[in-house]
């Protein structure tokens, strides 16, 4: 149990300090969170793959703060097991053993967290 809290907490951590970007450099913040918006927002490409996408990046560039939230995005996306863990494969042919490690580990204890998957 205790590290399925530290993912919840992971998530409260990242929304305190963009709080606290949006109270040092607001003009920034809100131009980085309409951009950020913007781009996963429904379009030809689907909230749903956006999110899977975004996990696979954040995999590659060994962000667990992002690895989280994006993992989160995607369980509240309807993301099965099976897209996410076909994306971690994915950013693995890029990102070799480091990006597999954060894939069974990381990833794995936030689907756990997160659930329900479909």
């Amino acid at each position: 149990m205790e590290q399925q809290s530290n993912m919840a907490e992971s998530i409260l951590q990242f929304k305190e300090g963009l709080a606290h970007l949006s109270h040092t450099l607001p003009t920034y913040a809100e131009k980085f969170n309409e951009f950020t918006e913007e781009c996963f927002k429904e379009g030809a490409v689907s909230a749903k793959q956006k999110q899977l996408i975004a996990l696979g990046i954040s995999v590659k560039a060994q962000d667990e703060y992002c690895i989280i939230f994006h993992t989160k995005g995607c369980i509240d996306q309807g993301c099965t097991e099976q897209e996410i863990m076909e994306t971690i494969a994915v950013s693995s042919a890029f990102g070799g053993g480091a990006s597999i490690s954060q894939g069974v580990t990381l990833v794995q204890s936030c689907i756990n967290e997160f659930k329900p998957l479909n």
